[in-house]
């Protein structure tokens, strides 16, 4: 028995949250569970709490800027976690990483120039593409054996046919859950290298990984690769703390720091959000404790899903991820048609999870569920699935 409670259930409705308070102007209705958005249903520990209360406790809100105390957590984090040596100098810390993602498009590119990105991926990399006027070029992970890999041939024919400026990489990637490994990363660095494209590599999932894989940050990868490379990393999602809107942009060349600076001072935004400031500096210097707990309870989630699928709905195929609690599933085999899918999923199973869909058209009969809740609400979720599955069998 562990030092933290993930079992236990807290009440989120009625706290303006996204996940469980916006399903009439979402979804049209109110009646479903929600496992879609990433976020995930745990507390902070008390050893967080506390340092956030006491800064809430002192009364005054003005005008802050991340010290030496702000600096120090981060270096710390990253050299303890992930072995990186981070300077302070490189880090830009911003309100989030798409809102980086943005900055970096205004940055590194012009208008009706192409930025390319890899499908299925986290959707606000294509929305912000195309709302910044800018070309969205594609390059399909292939889906092979239950597992996705890069078309390295594809990649670079693209970016050349195109004259890609900048490449969005999402590492770990979302949703697929693949741990990019250093062989892969390295090539695609080459042909950026070879072609003059800035990358700009979302490192935001790093801290979970499952047992057998190892995040490699694209710093680990050599000076050569760093003259035009944007590394976005936010404990958001380590510690469930998006609300507070922190995100540490790591850049470690001058020129291109300046110029993701400059955008980031036209867009008007200066100092980050006090109490930001203070959740991320507890976080990551009292945080280690709770994440590696959260990581064991995350994996439990996993091998109750799969183990789940198995025994109960194997129609469902898992996409065994290597990282991230996001889960691909496949039901390729329970339907043909999107949108029969999404009344098995809304209507029939009474659940809210991402459709595949909107993560690129090639994935239409996938669906992303967000696994970072107690274990006896992924049990409900999976009964609903299972039980309309079987409804359905049984009606035909």
């Amino acid at each position: 028995m562990g030092k933290y409670d993930f079992d236990k259930v807290i009440e989120r409705r009625g706290t303006s949250s996204l996940k469980f308070d916006f399903g009439q102007q979402r979804m049209g209705r109110t009646d479903l569970l929600p496992l879609w958005v990433a976020d995930m249903d745990f507390a902070l520990p008390d050893e967080i709490l506390c340092d956030i209360k006491k800064r809430v406790d002192h009364g005054i809100f003005g005008y802050t800027d991340p010290d030496e105390e702000y600096n120090d957590a981060v270096k710390k984090w990253f050299k303890e976690r992930h072995g990186l040596d981070i300077k302070k100098e490189w880090n830009t810390v911003v309100p989030g990483v798409v809102y980086s993602i943005a900055l970096a498009i205004k940055a590194f590119t012009y208008e009706d120039d192409s930025v390319i990105i890899q499908e299925p991926v986290y959707y606000p990399f294509k929305e912000t593409i195309l709302l910044n006027r800018r070309n969205c070029i594609n390059n399909q992970l292939v889906y092979k054996d239950g597992r996705y890999e890069i078309d390295f041939e594809d990649f670079e024919k693209k970016i050349k046919e195109n004259n890609v400026k900048l490449f969005l990489l999402c590492s770990p990637h979302n949703p697929v859950g693949r741990v990019w490994t250093e062989e892969e990363l390295k090539r695609l660095g080459d042909i950026c290298l070879e072609n003059d494209v800035a990358i700009f590599s979302d490192e935001i999932h790093s801290d979970f990984i499952y047992p057998g894989y190892k995040h490699i940050s694209f710093l680990e990868l050599g000076d050569k690769y760093q003259e035009k490379l944007v590394i976005g990393t936010s404990p958001s999602k380590t510690f469930n703390i998006a609300g507070v809107q922190v995100a540490n942009i790591l850049i470690p060349d001058k020129k291109t720091r300046d110029e993701f600076r400059w955008q980031n001072d036209a867009a008007g935004y200066s100092q980050p959000n006090a109490i930001g400031l203070t959740t991320t500096i507890s976080c990551y210097n009292k945080g280690s404790d709770w994440v590696d707990e959260l990581k064991e309870y995350l994996k439990g989630n996993l091998d109750f899903l799969r183990d789940y699928l198995r025994e109960n709905i194997p129609e469902v195929k898992l996409i065994e991820p290597e990282g991230t609690y996001l889960i691909w599933l496949d039901f390729s085999e329970v339907t043909d048609d999107y949108k029969d899918l999404k009344h098995l999923i809304v209507d029939e199973a009474k659940l809210w999870l991402d459709a595949g869909i909107i993560f690129g058209k090639e994935t239409a009969l996938f669906e992303r569920i967000n696994i970072a809740s107690p274990r006896v609400v992924i049990k409900t979720a999976l009964d609903n699935l299972s039980k309309a599955v079987k409804d359905r069998k049984a009606n035909k």
